[in-house]
């Protein structure tokens, strides 16, 4: 029983720790559609672990990061829209998922796991990768922090400086990619990217730098997985969606509090 727990609270802490900076990007840049189109291609990962009988976390990790470059790449061609190209793509990658785990004879997935996550069924293996896959995140996004600052303020400025602007726009959608799919097992695929915009949208209004809103968003994030792990285990309901509806409280907290003081 410590360890059922214990797994479930550092998995959960790995992951609002290393999507709340990114989240701030996300919130900075008005990326949240995008987030969503990676995260429902996440399922059609799993569809794909389970054909080619490889390992979950690496399909998953795999087919968001494909993803993320097909999408970078499309996006250039300025053939379609890109809201529309990302709707198009988010509901064809999960419809397609969707159809594909029907054909899997003698496999039993369960679909309600990977949509909305079972953060209590974390194990060993599933801490492992979220350790090493978020060691490796925040490793890249301290490295190329001021470009990403940069080019979120003014791309152009950014170029005349020397910013590679290009690279740097495709590093931040890996970076994103490869956190939806660590996240897909703590919220699951519907979920994801609340747990990136919530603690960040509600960190900035408490920041006056960047470097202040990434550090408030993790910490938000980390306070709405411990708050959601107690309510889940107390009142038996499901752990990834409690632990957005923590985040969701903190957001309305932040911003209902002071204007009621202010009231008063």
């Amino acid at each position: 029983m410590y360890d059922f727990l214990l797994y479930a609270v550092l998995g959960g802490l790995g992951v609002a720790l290393i999507a709340g900076p990114l989240g701030a990007f996300v919130v900075w840049r008005r990326m949240a559609y995008f987030g969503d189109s990676l995260a429902h291609s996440a399922l059609l990962g799993v569809t794909l672990g389970f054909l080619l009988d490889i390992n979950m976390n690496l399909a998953v990790v795999l087919c968001c990061l494909v993803l993320a470059v097909l999408l970078v790449s499309l996006q250039k061609q300025r053939i379609i829209a890109t809201d529309t190209l990302l709707g198009i793509m988010a509901h064809s990658a999960l419809s397609l998922g969707l159809v594909a785990v029907s054909f899997l004879d003698g496999v039993r997935v369960d679909l309600m796991e990977f949509l909305f996550g079972d953060l209590l069924a974390v194990g060993l293996q599933d801490l492992i990768w979220i350790v090493v896959g978020g060691a490796a995140v925040l490793g890249m996004l301290k490295w190329c922090w001021d470009d990403l600052l940069a080019i979120t303020i003014n791309e152009e400025l950014a170029q005349v400086e020397g910013v590679n602007v290009a690279r740097t726009r495709l590093i931040l959608m890996l970076l994103i990619a490869l956190v939806i799919a660590i996240a897909m097992k703590i919220v699951g695929v519907l979920l994801i990217t609340s747990l990136m915009i919530i603690p960040a949208a509600a960190a900035r209004r408490l920041s006056s730098t960047p470097e202040r809103m990434a550090l408030f968003a993790s910490l938000i994030g980390c306070v709405a997985v411990l708050a959601g792990i107690s309510g889940s285990w107390q009142w038996d309901t499901p752990a990834g969606p409690t632990v957005v509806v923590a985040a969701l409280i903190q957001f309305l907290a932040i911003y209902l509090l002071p204007l009621k003081r202010a009231r008063i």
